[in-house]
């Protein structure tokens, strides 16, 4: 852990110690064999479960095989493949809407630049900043997971997501950003129980 300080290293640490206890979920942006699915299963994820959203993408993906074939598609034809995600009529609208201008303004791929992805409907700061740590760049999407350790652990005292990424920025070292979010979000759902998990949390706290 060269060139970089006591705080840092003890962030790391508990972070590491996190990544251990934690079952290896398959998170919503995993596994999947092209960008624009990354993308929408991720888009799909919020307010929902990943063990809900996972099943519902593999649905609409085999159903629509390429990104231009889901362009052509009506948002009410998605909607009754998204039906049990939360939110699925504005996601439907979202995604046919996204897959268009994919089409139209990005030769049907996926823009690896952040603020082009959150001018693309439905997508936010979060899912931008899943997508691009899924495909290989350096960023932290901030979630629920990741705003309750984050400040559980003192690594934040914010509650705004954008504060949140930048304190945890300041915090951890580059080559960690990417791998935040998965390690976080599969600590939380290991640990379901709130009671449990901050059990858990008290003992990370101690790692000096």
């Amino acid at each position: 852990m060269e060139n970089v300080n006591l705080k840092q290293q003890i962030a790391i640490k508990q972070l590491l110690a996190l990544k251990k206890l934690s079952s290896a979920h398959r998170l919503a942006a995993d596994g999947w064999d092209e960008e624009w699915k990354i993308l929408v299963a991720t888009l799909m994820s919020a307010r929902t479960t990943d063990k809900k959203t996972i099943p519902v993408a593999e649905g609409l993906f085999k159903k629509y095989s390429s990104i231009k074939k889901l362009s052509k598609v009506s948002p009410a034809a998605i909607a009754k493949l998204i039906r049990p995600v939360n939110f699925y009529k504005t996601k439907s609208r979202n995604i046919s809407r996204l897959a268009k201008i994919l089409v139209r303004d990005y030769c049907a791929k996926v823009p690896h630049d952040f603020e082009k992805l959150i001018e693309l409907p439905g997508v936010g700061r979060k899912t931008a900043n899943v997508f691009l740590a899924e495909v290989g760049h350096n960023t932290i999407g901030v979630d629920t997971h990741v705003t309750y350790c984050s400040r559980y652990l003192g690594w934040t005292k914010h509650a705004e997501q954008e504060k949140i990424e930048a304190d945890l920025k300041s915090l951890f070292p580059q080559n960690y950003w990417g791998e935040l979010n998965w390690i976080l979000v599969r600590f939380g759902q290991t640990y379901t129980n709130r009671r449990e998990k901050n059990e858990i949390l008290d003992k990370i706290k101690q790692i000096k």
